[in-house]
């Protein structure tokens, strides 16, 4: 599963030929950034959850 400021994966590169995003928001919509060009894309969860293909890194946890 991922969770906020997780590294992951979606199975179409983007334009820039980066293929690793960062979420940066979650709830009903998520919102992903570009880890190379900085680009930010809000998706529905329902499709980011169809579109992703693997968390790279999990973010580290703060107790």
């Amino acid at each position: 599963m991922y969770d906020l400021h997780d590294i992951v994966e979606m199975k179409k590169p983007h334009p820039c030929g980066e293929n690793r995003w960062e979420i940066i928001r979650m709830g009903m919509d998520i919102k992903i950034q570009c880890t190379k060009c900085g680009r930010l894309i809000m998706l529905p969860r329902r499709e980011f959850d169809k579109k992703m293909k693997k968390v790279l890194e999990k973010a580290p946890r703060e107790d």
